[in-house]
């Protein structure tokens, strides 16, 4: 317990320890920002300065937060498992997805391969015919895994799109967030009144997905293009290095605006941030946005650097959390939930109690590190006789389970007189001398859903049975229903 506390502990330490040096980092570029702008335009640079938070803000918020979302939910067991069932439980789909629009303030979606339905968070569903949804089969044969769209025409929606497979990579479906593109209107809006710029973003085929200016967001399934602005059509794009359209200075409505370009890679789309500028301001602005476009790729960076440290810092943190420190077997935590894993999928498992025989007086003999030490031999001796997919996990102190799938009470009895047999002829090491040892075996089973507590308990009576008889002995007790 003091060991899953010390994890916890230091990944709260990890977690605000980046967290400061993602501040400093953001400061200190910042502040480097700051001290190129011109002392004659300072105040303009300033301007231009307070417009790169919001700029990242809304990145994040509005399109990076919901795929990180999405693609951590998409890992979730339950939704896996509600996916993979030929008959598709469509009350626990909605209520799953009612749950995660009401926990996220989002909206959700599954769509099904098994059953061929789109299931929405708001309770309808759609039918997914090839001729009338064209995005699920044209999405479903492509390589990407994430996708990022507009659909919905009657009520144009921005979608992610996930696909999720089982454990042997069968593909399951898609799972996804939807925002209705008035929502990115308004957002927008605010953004263009409060910092005075335009947002563009265009997908790989230039089509533009998202904008401040809603005379150019998708209308009745017809987009705009890139191609079709008037400042672009001013543009000699043969002339452009790698065609990119970063630090031009174009005229938009009259003003003279200067472009930041910033790649999205998650989606593959690109942001075009038009800043207007004053004649004055145009050479020193120009070094600004080169500025302004560094700093949003750094921050961008940083980001999932530190998403995905956190992530997989989190996880090595709960597989410690799950291993016995000693024996590096899986602890109670994992045992109990590799037995509720073999009961979902409506395994029998036959459940093994072993408890070393006379253990305290090799403690007392010998010391509790030679006690430790026979405890690993006993451990390994343990994991090399059993089979692939069988667990076996320190319960506490001189106490193993193991647990058995696919196993009938009669075949998990002989698999405990076989490992008892091997316990007595085997001769541990305390580091100093050599012990014999033997143990004490409960058998019991299960062929429907119970509680791991319930099994054990009949387990337990067996275990202690053997230990009346005389110990070094396997007594199996079941369930009267068995």
């Amino acid at each position: 317990m003091n060991g899953n506390w010390i994890s916890l502990n230091a990944f709260r330490t990890l977690h605000r320890s980046i967290l400061i040096l993602f501040a400093v980092v953001v400061i200190s570029i910042v502040t480097l920002v700051h001290f190129t702008a011109s002392k004659i335009v300072a105040e303009q640079s300033r301007a231009q300065q307070q417009s790169i938070s919001p700029a990242i803000t809304l990145i994040i918020d509005q399109l990076l937060e919901p795929l990180h979302v999405s693609e951590t939910l998409a890992k979730a067991k339950e939704l896996k498992d509600l996916m993979k069932d030929k008959d598709i439980d469509e009350e626990a789909m909605f209520s799953m997805l009612t749950r995660l629009e009401s926990e996220f303030d989002m909206e959700f979606f599954i769509a099904s391969e098994s059953s061929r339905m789109q299931y929405n968070s708001d309770k309808t569903k759609l039918a997914l015919v090839e001729d009338k949804v064209d995005w699920y089969f044209r999405y479903k044969a492509a390589p990407n895994d994430a996708i990022a769209d507009i659909g919905q025409w009657q009520d144009p929606h921005f979608y992610i799109d996930l696909k999720v497979y089982d454990g042997d990579d069968n593909f399951l479906g898609f799972f996804g967030i939807s925002k209705s593109l008035d929502s990115f209107v308004e957002i927008f809006d605010q953004y263009k009144r409060e910092y005075g710029y335009d947002f563009i973003f265009v997908d790989q085929d230039n089509n533009i997905a998202l904008s401040s200016d809603p005379n150019l967001i998708v209308e009745n399934a017809t987009f705009k293009t890139l191609e079709s602005l008037d400042w672009y059509k001013t543009l000699d794009i043969s002339k452009l290095p790698d065609g990119s359209l970063n630090n031009l200075l174009v005229k938009t409505s009259g003003v003279d605006a200067l472009i930041a370009e910033v790649k999205v890679e998650p989606f593959g789309w690109t942001m075009y941030l038009l800043t207007p500028l004053e004649a004055r301001q145009t050479e020193i602005s120009r070094s600004f946005i080169i500025s302004v476009v560094t700093l949003l790729v750094i921050i961008f960076v940083l980001f999932m650097l530190i998403y995905h440290l956190l992530y997989y810092f989190k996880q090595d943190m709960q597989k410690n959390f799950q291993t016995d420190p000693l024996t590096r077997l899986p602890n109670r935590n994992k045992v109990e939930l590799r037995f509720a894993e073999m009961m979902d999928k409506g395994l029998q498992v036959g459940v093994i109690l072993i408890d070393i025989d006379h253990f305290k007086a090799v403690n007392d003999t010998h010391g509790h590190n030679a006690g430790d030490n026979v405890l690993r031999q006993i451990s390994n001796m343990l994991s090399n006789q059993l089979r692939h997919g069988d667990v076996v996990g320190r319960w506490g102190g001189e106490e193993f389970v193991l647990l058995l799938p696919d196993t009938s009470p009669e075949q998990a009895y002989e698999v405990a007189q076989k490992l008892r047999e091997s316990m007595s002829n085997m001769t541990a090491s305390t580091g100093s001398a050599a012990v014999q040892v033997t143990a004490s075996f409960g058998v019991s089973h299960t062929d429907t859903l119970r509680p791991l507590t319930e099994v054990l308990g009949y387990a337990d009576d067996a275990l202690y049975q053997a230990k009346r008889d005389g110990r070094n002995i396997v007594r199996m007790q079941l369930s009267k229903s068995e």
